[in-house]
């Protein structure tokens, strides 16, 4: 079963605000996160998915966001995921519309869906996504290891 990618929801709740409302736009995130080509990557990569029965995955956006943030800063699993519930420069990059105060998903999610992946797939995809899309900057930091 292919990931359910986040669609755009509108003002869902009257009492949250939109995380695309409260960060500065020109942020370097923010403005890298506008010229990745995120369908070209959930196209690609949800490919990895089987039809079977069992756990929903999580969106590919999510997992792919978080792949690039990993290698951009150098972090660990864990560290990535403190940063990512605290940052909401790191939650809207990731495809999140609302600030979220917990960690959607189990961090060993991170290993399986790389080890799904694969290193060099993901790698090429990135990179291919990021050229794709005219993004100007250096994308060989996604060619760290994982």
């Amino acid at each position: 079963m292919r990931p359910k990618e986040r669609g755009d929801g509108g003002q869902r709740d009257r009492f949250k605000s939109r995380l695309d409302q409260i960060v500065n736009l020109n942020h370097a995130l923010v403005k890298l996160s506008k010229a990745i080509d995120w369908g070209f990557l959930e196209q690609q990569l949800g490919a990895v998915y089987d039809d079977e029965p069992g756990r929903p995955p999580l969106p590919t956006r999510l997992m792919a966001g978080l792949a690039i943030l990993k290698h951009m800063h150098n972090l660990s699993d864990e560290v990535l995921c403190e940063r990512w519930v605290d940052n909401p420069y790191y939650q809207l990059f990731c495809g999140e519309e609302f600030f979220q105060h917990i960690l959607p998903f189990d961090r060993s999610s991170l290993t399986r869906w790389r080890q799904r992946v694969g290193k060099d797939k993901l790698t090429a995809l990135m990179q291919e996504s990021l050229l794709a899309s005219g993004y100007s900057g250096n994308p060989a930091v996604f060619s760290a290891s994982a």
